[in-house]
This record gives structure tokens, C-alpha cells and sequence, in this order.
């Protein structure tokens, strides 16, 4: 439980970060949305490990790096399109809905959050990478599903 609290903090941020003060009703209804998202979710349902995703499928995804720019320069994923975690929701029209999305960052604390936003506004197509940008690395990057198979490849 101690996860959700980081989420939750988000969208509360989102609505007092404002020049304007926070509508009653507006607060009301994201923590409807919000209530209604956890009693629907899964345990674990947004998330997915690097080696359950095989090589040829990495294709299939739209991978958001959600890390800053820097450390996105310094190294990321092949492929990734760096959207700050911050800016998923004032970005989420360039993030497609009809196929899967893929968000990280260095651990996955703060894509989980990303995540979280993008499916409280009604992306249920968001996965995020389980031990982010770091475990995918450790785990042998594209090749995790190989290497956590025990198959040799040549």
C-alpha cells in the first residue's frame, strides 16, 4: 500500500500546483476517479517485468522514457521517447491509446506515478517496466526474456 501513496500524492499535486486554487468539486472528482480506478485495478496489473516482454515484441510498444532530459541523453532504451514523468498528462495527446505504452525510469518509482495518472485519465493500455530503466539494463536489456529462459542464443 505503501506504493499508492506516491500516485495519489501526484494527482493531488497536479491540482494545488496551480496559480489557482482547487475547485471543491474538481477535487471531489478526481478522488471519485481515483477511488474507482483502485477497485478495479489489479494487484500489480499496470506492471510488467523485462524479461516477460520477448525481443520481437519491444516493436509492438510505445516506450516512454520517463525520465529528465539528461539522464535520457546519458542512456535510455532504443526506441524511447523521453516524456518527463511530470509532463505525461500535459504531453498525453502525443502518447497513442490504441496500442501499448511502456513507461520507466531509472527504478520505476516515479513512472508508477506517470502510469498511474495516465490510467486514472483513461489509458488502460499503460504498463510500467517493473525496476525501471535499472533492471532492464541488469537483466540484459532486449534479451531479458532469453536470459531469464535459460535459452542460448547464437
Amino acid at each position: 500500500m505503501k506504493i499508492l501513496a506516491y500516485p495519489i500524492s501526484l494527482i493531488a499535486l497536479i491540482f494545488f500546483a496551480g496559480s489557482m486554487p482547487a475547485r471543491a468539486d474538481d477535487m471531489k472528482a478526481a478522488i471519485n476517479a481515483m477511488e474507482a480506478y483502485l477497485e478495479f485495478v489489479d494487484y500489480g496489473g499496470a506492471t510488467i517485468f523485462p524479461e516477460q516482454i520477448p525481443k520481437e515484441d519491444w516493436k509492438r510498444f510505445f516506450v516512454i522514457d520517463a525520465r529528465d532530459k539528461d539522464q535520457f541523453a546519458k542512456e535510455h532504451i532504443p526506441g524511447a521517447n523521453n516524456i518527463e514523468w511530470r509532463q505525461v498528462l500535459a504531453q498525453r495527446t502525443s502518447i497513442p491509446k490504441d496500442k501499448p505504452v511502456l513507461i520507466y525510469c531509472n527504478t520505476g518509482s516515479l513512472s508508477a506515478q506517470a502510469g498511474f495518472a495516465l490510467r486514472v485519465a483513461g489509458y488502460e493500455n499503460v504498463r510500467i517496466l517493473q525496476g525501471g530503466f535499472a533492471e532492464w539494463k541488469a537483466k540484459g536489456g532486449f534479451d531479458s526474456a532469453v536470459k531469464a529462459s535459460g535459452q542460448v542464443t547464437h
